[in-house]
């Protein structure tokens, strides 16, 4: 395939991925640039936050044959970006504006395609991919994953109150002609999970399922220590448990630490560690307490990615029990480090997670859950043989599907398809 002038909407798109960057959308946005750029000559829209890391980037010589366009609006218009709507309606200015700096470059260098990285949600538009007059590439696309009803109750009332808002919200924007024409006029869109392609009213062939996950590859366990830690976990009697990420209402805690409850009176030879920080972080170290855990429970801060990988690595196995993420990036972290992962059957992780590598959990009711949690974390304590062909499959799936540079591969045919 020839070399194309490609350009690209990319708000989130960091190599530094700062909490302030949007962390797991820069990441996809930076990681896609940069397979972009290596077959193609870019133009990509983003925000002036991202400036200096990126240009950093470029003098290193860590990117070549792209050209980035900073757009914002004046310091006064980043109030907006204190609260939920705040921020949307920052982002549909932001796209206005990059609209009408589009259709000029358009009239002067004639690209050959348009592609919107980040962000993407099924309900939310794109003005250039809905009036600029080119083949449209949309995605990788999320937002249609929700909490299912028969856990809304784990969220408390404000919880409760934000899902509904949030999902009256969604289907406010689902109506909206804008984005219905950048449905129709996409060439493909790219889908990140099962739940936001059954929001999307389009011919299968314009769907391809598209992870927003990706890892380098230092990211998977190199062999030869895997399999030292295997000959380990053959010797050892202990068991580790481990989650990490935000400590949010909607990540499922309260259930696997009440799981983690039932678990540990027959198995008190296990430990379980909490990586992270968030609103929940008081609630559920008074769960534990009130259960008796709180002695086999660690709640640890946030670490480097360094440190992370070294936790996860030493862990028997990774309980994530969200109920609606979109990705689910520690996920394939996970996989990637050769643990069997546990989670709810819904959204980003049910798409990566699969029974050669994982467990994963109906979301009928709470009880239900905890009960099942209990069951999957007995059934990978009693078979360690299982735990480590989990491991090996979870790793292999990492580095066949996942890295960087295999998801570039796909992107490259997806190109070729349009086009």
């Amino acid at each position: 395939m020839r070399r194309l002038k490609v350009l690209i909407s990319a708000y989130a798109c960091n190599p530094l991925a700062t909490e302030a960057s949007y962390p797991g959308e820069a990441i996809l946005g930076w990681n896609l640039v940069k397979q972009i750029s290596k077959r193609h000559d870019i133009w990509v829209f983003t925000r002036v936050y991202n400036r200096d890391a990126i240009e950093e980037e470029i003098n290193k010589g860590n990117i070549s044959n792209a050209n980035f366009i900073y757009v914002d609006f004046p310091r006064p218009f980043s109030l907006l970006l204190k609260n939920f709507i705040g921020f949307r309606l920052y982002y549909l200015f932001w796209q206005m504006k990059t609209y009408f700096v589009a259709k000029q470059l358009q009239a002067r260098l004639k690209f050959d395609l348009f592609h919107q990285i980040t962000f993407n949600n099924d309900w939310m538009p794109s003005f250039i991919g809905a009036f600029l007059n080119l083949p449209f590439i949309w995605g990788p696309v999320g937002g249609g994953q929700k909490t299912p009803p028969s856990l809304l109750i784990e969220l408390g009332l404000k919880g409760f109150i934000d899902e509904i808002i949030r999902e009256n919200g969604q289907s406010f924007w689902r109506h909206n002609p804008l984005r219905n024409r950048c449905v129709k006029r996409a060439s493909a869109i790219l889908v990140c999970n099962k739940d936001t392609r059954r929001k999307l009213s389009c011919p299968d062939k314009k769907i391809h399922f598209f992870p927003v996950n990706g890892i380098l590859p230092e990211d998977l366990i190199p062999e030869e220590e895997l399999s030292s830690l295997v000959g380990e976990t053959l010797l050892r009697n202990d068991f580790s448990v481990i989650y990490a990420g935000r400590l949010d209402p909607i990540k499922g805690l309260g259930l696997a630490v009440e799981a983690f409850a039932l678990f540990i009176k027959k198995y008190p030879d296990s430990r379980f560690e909490i990586i992270g920080e968030g609103a929940e972080e008081l609630r559920l170290r008074k769960l534990a307490y009130m259960l008796g855990v709180e002695s086999k429970i660690d709640f640890i801060s946030w670490l480097s990615r360094k440190e992370l990988f070294a936790r996860i690595r030493r862990a028997d196995t990774f309980l994530f029990p969200s109920f609606r993420d979109g990705g689910g990036a520690v996920v394939v972290e996970a996989m990637a480090s050769a643990k069997p992962v546990i989670c709810l059957d819904t959204a980003g992780p049910a798409f990566h997670i699969r029974d050669e590598w994982g467990i994963k959990i109906a979301p009928k009711n709470s009880l239900y859950v905890i009960q099942e949690i209990e069951k999957s974390l007995e059934k990978l304590y009693l078979d360690k043989d299982l735990r480590i062909r989990m491991g090996w499959a979870g790793r292999k799936r990492a580095e066949e599907f996942y890295l960087w540079d295999k998801l570039g591969e796909r992107l490259q045919e997806i190109y070729e398809e349009v086009l």
